[in-house]
């Protein structure tokens, strides 16, 4: 195990992943109190998602070709850029154009995200020695557990620096302080980390075993499943229901981020390993994500005894008072839908590197996060789509349903090692 190079990694990622989390805040709560309605402000973050979609697709391939520092130095460099843009945003604009503008930059941020955590991922399968299972799945664990702590720690950024020195200055700092953190990983980082030996053509880019491609689409509506509630329903339904305020939700979101990335961090120790195989791993994925299913449900029936059916399926519905019993059963609800969150993507996070080759290894996790990406384009979409149409209750339901497909997919993973990794055709 190198721990420097992995050091170095996990500090990049940090930065890149606090940026990011006060970003979506920072977006989410501005342009609300602009006057955006939820569509309006889901789609400010749809090509955000697209764009993850095609980065994690063809910064595998990029990586394969020129090494992981390169998709790695360019991610926060576009982070970057994206942060300066956004600060240059008028208010006095019209609304069209400042759609189609600030939709553009979180584009450009969405090829940030993706390039840092596909090259931060798949950098932890080189520097973890073959033949070392249980270790794989602990230090992945733990990448991936501290990435969602920071980016709890940046949603709670995002409403502070919103409600302090405003918008345009705090993404002014933030872009400062990720210019540091880049200086520091071009001179730290070994070279060619992650680069094939032979240069992988692009029809390599769909070659996957069949469990990548069935592990790929449960991570689709896994994470879609998540982002229906997360992007735009709970956080507009605390401000506009429960009558919380800006550093209110943000706290809540940055604490559910944080609790979620330190069970992910402990999921190992949940979660019995088996060796020379998968049955463990993959019993344990079916098991976790049925139960999860059912919490979204079970948070729809507890809203419904303190808040007024027509407040939880028409958010234009007029509120004499704020509720606060709304804002305690969310809390509690999606604090135990956090936990179990954790350990379902935890899993997923360990399957896709034991699945993966070492030679192919980022075109896999690629791959693997572009069906990620496209799970969390749906559940933004519908997030802004369905609480609007629907409310807090709808954006719930639709997250069970996709909850429930992710189950029916994880029925057919391959539980043993050998066809794991047998390449298609």
């Amino acid at each position: 195990m190198n721990v420097r190079a992995y050091g170095i990694v996990t500090a990049a990622y940090w930065g890149q992943t606090v940026t990011d989390g006060a970003l979506h805040m920072l977006v989410l709560l501005h342009f609300y109190t602009l006057g955006f309605t939820p569509f309006q402000i889901a789609l400010l973050f749809v090509l955000y998602e697209l764009m993850g979609v095609v980065t994690n697709l063809l910064g595998g391939w990029i990586a394969a070709r020129f090494g992981l520092n390169a998709t790695l130095y360019a991610g926060l460099g576009l982070q970057i850029l994206a942060l300066s843009l956004l600060a240059a945003l008028d208010p006095a604009w019209p609304l069209f154009w400042s759609v189609i503008y600030a939709s553009t930059v979180k584009g450009l941020a969405g090829i940030a995200k993706d390039l840092t955590k596909m090259s931060a991922k798949s950098a932890i399968k080189l520097i973890v020695k073959d033949d070392a299972e249980g270790a794989l799945f602990k230090w992945v664990a733990l990448l991936t557990g501290s990435k969602n702590a920071m980016k709890g720690a940046g949603f709670f950024l995002g409403g502070l620096l919103l409600a302090t020195i405003g918008f345009q200055a705090g993404l002014l700092l933030l872009a400062t302080c990720l210019v540091i953190i880049l200086a520091g990983t071009l001179v730290s980082l070994p070279r060619a980390m992650g680069r094939a030996k032979a240069k992988p053509p692009m029809t390599a880019l769909f070659a996957k075993s069949a469990a990548i491609n069935r592990l790929s689409v449960a991570r689709f509506f896994l994470f879609g499943a998540r982002d229906i509630w997360f992007v735009v329903a709970v956080p507009i339904f605390l401000y506009e229901i429960a009558g919380w305020n800006f550093v209110q939700v943000s706290t809540f979101l940055a604490l559910w981020v944080i609790g979620y990335g330190f069970v992910q961090a402990i999921a190992p120790k949940l979660i019995k390993s088996t060796t020379g195989g998968l049955e463990g791993e993959v019993k344990a994925a079916r098991f976790w994500v049925l139960g999860l299913a059912v919490l979204p449900l079970a948070l729809i029936l507890a809203l419904a005894q303190v808040v007024p059916w027509p407040l939880l399926v028409d958010h234009t519905a007029t509120v004499a008072e704020p509720i606060p019993a709304a804002g305690l059963a969310i809390v509690i609800g999606l604090g135990l839908f956090g936990a179990v969150f954790a350990v379902n993507s935890s899993l997923h996070s360990f399957l896709i590197l034991a699945y993966a080759k070492a030679e192919d290894v980022a075109m896999d996790v690629g791959f693997y996060y572009m069906a990620n990406a496209a799970g969390r384009l749906a559940g933004c979409l519908l997030s802004g789509l369905v609480y609007q149409q629907a409310g807090v209750a709808g954006a719930l339901a639709s997250a069970a349903a996709f909850l429930l497909t992710a189950w029916l997919v994880s029925l057919t993973l391959p539980r043993h090692a050998e066809p794991l990794l047998a390449r298609a055709g």
